[in-house]
């Protein structure tokens, strides 16, 4: 029996080795053929842009193709309620975006809970920023707090929908500013910069990818840690006394059944896109600023901040209870 025995404890432990040698062996090869990339929203916004700036350099680096397939509906609600439904292969992975997956699921029920979904990289965000026409009277953002001061609730700015990183933004200015100032929301970037340069508001919460795109507007300050470096004159709030970095944030999913292995390899696989310099260059040319928040303690912590901040600037907004 004792033979018998060593020989079933052998046979088992050897079992188990060639499970673990042909899944690492597989991990080893992966991708091993193209990736399914779903947008949710439709084409040619900023998460397909941005998307499409990863396609080259995946397959620069990995040998496979990105292939971009669009689910549009309900803020990005529609794609993000089916992704755990979805074969956690590594094969399938979506794009995710913040403040939308912290604040969709607070405010009513859509499918999904911010803590269902499995991000594997936060790679890169559109901050936001004061924007202002070229021959605005405000130089500066004292100008326009002191103007906000002395007309409480006159100062109008144009923003994207409520909700918006750029509501979010808003409302943590006011506050930090202690001013009062009024939002008006737009369907987007594009129909809230044409308010703006038509003369239809003070200024616009915008992003820094605003200026490369609308001919006559001028950023008044960045919501960033540094100076974006293709605005090297644009001071950032914090420079100007108010803690704020803050923007519209995106990065990668998977389903939950994805494999741990193949979470740390796919957000480590992102990274070696996000350190390419030319890369950075092409972001950072469009308006663009990097966050490099792979899978793993760095992610946890940066999505835990960053729901603690999103959902106390909601609540301030009225947004949420």
């Amino acid at each position: 029996m004792k033979i018998f025995g060593k020989i079933a404890l052998t046979t088992a432990a050897a079992a188990v080795a060639l499970t673990f040698g042909l899944a690492g062996a597989a991990l080893a090869e992966f991708p091993e053929k193209p990736v399914n990339y779903i947008i949710a929203f439709k084409p040619g916004g900023e998460s397909d842009v941005t998307a499409r700036f990863q396609q080259p350099f995946y397959k620069k680096i990995f040998g496979q193709d990105l292939v971009m397939s669009y689910k549009d509906g309900g803020g990005g609600a529609v794609a993000w309620a089916q992704l755990n439904t979805i074969a956690g292969d590594g094969y399938t992975i979506m794009g995710t975006n913040l403040p939308h997956i912290v604040l969709q699921p607070a405010q009513k029920d859509v499918g999904y809970t911010t803590d269902e979904m499995t991000n594997i990289h936060m790679f890169h965000y559109t901050p936001d920023a004061i924007v202002v026409k070229d021959d605005s009277e405000f130089k500066t953002v004292k100008d326009l707090i002191d103007f906000a001061k002395a007309n409480p609730g006159k100062v109008t700015l144009s923003g994207s929908a409520k909700g918006s990183s750029n509501h979010l933004a808003q409302v943590t200015f006011d506050r930090l500013a202690g001013v009062k100032t009024t939002y008006v929301a737009f369907a987007g970037t594009a129909p809230s910069s044409t308010a703006l340069l038509g003369g239809q508001v003070t200024a616009s919460w915008g992003y820094t990818t605003v200026p490369p795109q609308y001919a006559g507007t001028r950023m008044l300050a960045v919501a960033m840690e540094k100076r974006h470096p293709n605005f090297p004159d644009v001071p950032t709030f914090k420079e100007l006394g108010f803690d704020m970095v803050s923007g519209a944030y995106r990065g990668i999913a998977v389903p939950k059944s994805t494999p741990e292995e193949i979470r740390v390899k796919l957000g480590q696989m992102f990274q070696k896109i996000n350190d390419d310099p030319a890369f950075i260059k092409q972001m950072e040319d469009n308006g663009f600023a990097m966050v490099n928040a792979p899978y793993g303690p760095e992610l946890t912590k940066f999505m835990t901040k960053m729901k603690g901040e999103i959902l106390t600037s909601a609540k301030e907004a009225g947004l949420i209870k």
